[in-house]
């Protein structure tokens, strides 16, 4: 009996068992995800003042932003943002599991410090953050005025200022991708490494031809979680700077914020540009998936 004509020759019920236990899941992702991103889509197609008196306007909102100088202002941020820390998570990521997979003193230490910040709330790193940084009475300032090399607006000049977001993200988040890394070392067949030493090859070598293919997978995974975490940061940069100065670290999330919760609120628009950014960051993650898939097929 084929497969077909055996799945066919069991009874009602059991066939229906399979999807009866995905259900509820089904419905709270339906529920929780996919009704919200149909009903902010909706909303996007409507204009109001102060959250009353809605109107359709159709694509008047998306009209709108694609005029609006700090629609394009946020967009190039987030642009900055969202590259530099996907480039600098997974370069440093990679780098630091590799140290840590190796047996040196202290790795458990190591390995705590780096992931501690990951369980931190990103509103208390903000402050913690915003503190050091501070320009007259920040920790860092004081020290470099101590040692004659001045104080620095970290938080006031516009470039500084990106720095200090992208550098207090990476030192939230570097741990938990360093994990992710970490497991796919350990997921590599050491027997691979026997067969190379035996056959002379140096530790580059091992690197190059052995650890970075087969950690390639991981590494995409990487890639595209840090892609949708450099495109939704908010919190921790709201609490640090604020979007200041002059706008120079408003992300696209914060700019959402702002119309929908700020007067004068404007839900239309804000849920125009949340489809925007849902649209950018699926389109950037499945470009990253296919070209991982083909890399993985060459």
């Amino acid at each position: 009996m084929s497969p077909s004509h055996a799945r066919r020759a069991k009874p009602w019920n059991q066939r229906l068992a399979p999807y009866l236990f995905v259900l509820p899941n089904m419905l709270i992702f339906g529920l929780f995800v996919v009704y919200p991103a149909i009903n902010n889509f909706n909303i996007s197609l409507y204009d109001s003042r102060n959250g009353r008196d809605f109107t359709f306007v159709g694509g008047a909102n998306y009209q709108e932003l694609l005029s609006s100088e700090a629609f394009w202002s946020a967009a190039r941020a987030t642009a900055v943002f969202a590259t530099c820390f996907v480039v600098l998570t997974t370069v440093l990521s990679v780098a630091l599991a590799l140290m840590l997979n190796r047996r040196i003193k202290g790795r458990a230490f190591f390995r705590t410090v780096f992931f501690l910040p990951v369980v931190l709330s990103p509103v208390v790193v903000g402050l913690i953050w915003g503190w050091i940084f501070d320009r007259g009475n920040g920790l860092l300032n004081t020290v470099l005025g101590r040692i004659g090399l001045g104080q620095p607006g970290w938080l006031v000049d516009g470039g500084l200022a990106m720095i200090v977001v992208i550098f207090v993200g990476l030192w939230m988040h570097i741990g938990f991708y360093i994990l992710i890394i970490l497991a796919g070392l350990q997921g590599i067949d050491p027997t691979y490494y026997e067969a190379a030493r035996m056959d002379g090859a140096t530790n580059w070598q091992q690197l190059r031809k052995i650890t970075l293919p087969l950690l390639r997978p991981t590494t995409m995974v990487v890639i595209i979680l840090s892609l949708i975490a450099g495109f939704q940061a908010f919190d921790y940069i709201w609490t640090l700077t604020g979007g200041g100065p002059i706008g120079a670290t408003t992300l696209m999330v914060q700019y959402i914020y702002e119309n929908a919760f700020e007067s004068p609120i404007r839900y239309g628009l804000a849920a125009a540009a949340s489809v925007v950014l849902f649209i950018t960051v699926f389109a950037l993650t499945l470009l990253n998936f296919l070209y991982g898939r083909r890399k993985e097929a060459t």
